[in-house]
């Protein structure tokens, strides 16, 4: 028969003495089984009095501190019946002090892992987009002029090293507009590594160059570190140098390339200020007022009166978009409206080239990839057509010859040869037709419809036979916008209609011969997704805090002429 009455086994455990010397001394009263670290720390925190926190005080036992972490009972942490405790206590602001160091170093330790990852990303971007790797994105990266135009020059690696400069400088400007200045800095110091890469004679004439010089100065100013004062001097000189090979002198090769706008105004205001500011840091006050008067006389220039931006929003105009067709033109309301309308041409031109290149992808896709992971050339593609042979047909036989030209054409114009590979193909096709369940659905089908819009960055190009002499380079991302059920489709037509030994292996149970590098999809599209996708960006500068800091200096320019 069942007792009211709990049994000895259930009863709660005997409380055992354990002593506590140091902070506080005395004899406390626990529940070993049942008592933690933490209770005994905020116990003895108590006795102790005066309001002492419980982080302040350290438990030490048997020669080694007492943790909370993993969480355990006193019974667990070796404690017994009179055991000896010792507890002392930290200065007033240790604790918090040992918490924040701890924090700071996890923080320090999460921003060399992101800097990582954003190296590594811009670096597999501009490989995958420059070496003809299997299209993993439905856009594509290209070095254009500001006309849109694409452009070529140096080497694979000249191009590569590029395009991940020209990403990792777009995030650091990103950072700059969010005032995350010091983030900003280690990210433009990766770009200037990035365009360290590139020959030098290349990328002499590049404005990239010089506006990343500054854009680096400008966080030291905007941190107030004057520890870079001397440095800052230097890069002012190099930024200066780069702009005037890039811009001519006067700026004058910049002014015939935007049909005499002054586009690049507030670069100049940026730069003048920044000379001014190390001048008088410096103690060259002479220097310092003509800088800074100069960069005051060019910031007056950008201030739009509100009665053009009235007439241009009148016409159907944002009051954005005016404003700044207003600050490159110097207040001229036809120069304005023309430069309007020839942003709106480039951006309906623009979205027409990204459908086109978007459903060139697809069709890239549909031939699959070769052994080596890479995509079928569709340049060589076309003159394979050209000359009569059937596309698909073709497109196989570059996709197993790696696309080598020669080799596939050798291929086609052996008849035997010939009949086997279309025997190839029909017989794919009907292994893998609907009701089959062979067809297969691709996880990077999915990944490649996250973007949308066109995405560039710019730079002025070297003189060479192949780019006009300062001509503006940019970096084109074309993401037009893809739903997942048409990259489904897409994935669909490439299990139909591609003759691919590494995915047959791999439908059988085996692995690929040459598996595609990881990707870290995240940071990628975060790199992506920064580009702007506009020839102007880097000249529409907000000059607000350059005009605030002007007055600043030329008011304490005053006041030690007159002390």
């Amino acid at each position: 028969m069942a007792s009211d009455e709990a049994s000895p086994a259930a009863a709660a455990a005997p409380a055992e003495r354990i002593r506590v010397v140091g902070a506080w001394a005395g004899a406390l009263e626990v529940e070993l089984g049942a008592w933690t670290v933490p209770m005994l720390r905020a116990e003895v925190a108590r006795r102790a009095g005066g309001g002492v926190e419980p982080d302040r005080i350290s438990l030490i036992f048997g020669g080694r501190v007492l943790k909370d972490d993993p969480p355990s009972s006193l019974q667990q942490a070796g404690l017994k019946a009179n055991a000896k405790v010792l507890s002392t206590l930290a200065a007033p602001d240790r604790g918090k002090a040992i918490a924040a160091q701890a924090a700071a170093a996890a923080a320090e330790e999460e921003h060399t892992n992101r800097l990582t990852r954003l190296w590594d990303a811009a670096q597999a971007l501009s490989q995958r987009h420059t070496d003809g790797s299997f299209p993993e994105e439905d856009f594509n990266l290209d070095l254009e002029d500001q006309s849109g135009q694409k452009v070529m020059f140096g080497s694979v690696d000249d191009i590569k090293a590029v395009k991940m400069a020209l990403m990792l400088h777009q995030k650091g400007k990103t950072f700059i507009k969010r005032d995350m200045h010091r983030e900003a800095l280690d990210v433009l110091a990766m770009a200037e590594e990035a365009f360290s890469l590139c020959d030098p004679k290349l990328i002499e004439r590049v404005d990239n160059v010089p506006m990343l010089q500054l854009d680096i100065v400008w966080c030291y100013f905007m941190l107030r570190d004057v520890s870079h004062l001397e440095v800052a001097g230097t890069r002012l000189e190099k930024a200066r140098s780069g702009f005037e090979r890039s811009h001519g002198k006067d700026s004058a090769r910049f002014r015939l390339l935007q049909a005499g706008r002054h586009a690049d105004l507030a670069i100049y205001v940026r730069l003048e200020l920044l000379e001014g500011v190390v001048a008088y840091h410096n103690g060259n006050t002479e220097k310092a007022r003509g800088s800074l008067t100069s960069a005051q006389a060019k910031y007056m220039q950008l201030q739009v009166p509100d009665e053009a931006i009235s007439i241009l929003m009148s016409m159907g105009y944002g009051a954005q978009a005016a404003k700044r067709a207003l600050k490159m033109t110097g207040y001229d309301i036809q120069s304005s409206v023309d430069l309007l309308c020839e942003e709106r041409e480039k951006k309906i031109r623009r979205v027409q080239e990204d459908r086109e290149i978007q459903k060139e992808i697809l069709e890239q896709k549909k031939y699959g990839k070769t052994p080596m992971n890479k995509a079928v050339n569709m340049q060589k593609l076309k003159g394979l057509v050209t000359i009569g042979f059937e596309k698909k047909l073709a497109a196989e036989a570059l996709r197993i010859n790696e696309n080598d030209s020669e080799k596939a054409l050798d291929l086609l114009t052996d008849p035997e040869r010939n009949c086997a590979l279309q025997n190839i193909i029909l017989s794919r096709r009907k292994r893998l037709s609907p009701g089959s369940g062979s067809g297969s659905s691709s996880s990077r089908a999915a990944a490649s419809t996250t973007g949308s819009g066109v995405n560039n960055s710019q730079a002025l190009v070297d003189t060479s036979t192949n780019v006009p002499d300062g001509s503006a380079l940019e970096e084109s991302l074309g993401l037009p916008v893809i739903n997942e059920e048409a990259a489904n489709n897409g994935e669909a037509a490439n299990s139909d209609e591609a003759v691919n030994p590494e995915e047959e292996a791999e439908s059988e149970g085996g692995e690929e011969a040459n598996p595609p590098p990881f990707r870290d999809v995240a940071m990628e599209n975060e790199l992506a997704n920064d580009l702007t996708g506009d020839a102007l960006d880097d000249y529409d500068i907000d000059v607000s805090n350059e005009g605030q800091a002007i007055s600043e200096y030329l008011s304490l320019l005053d006041s030690a002429a007159t002390a």
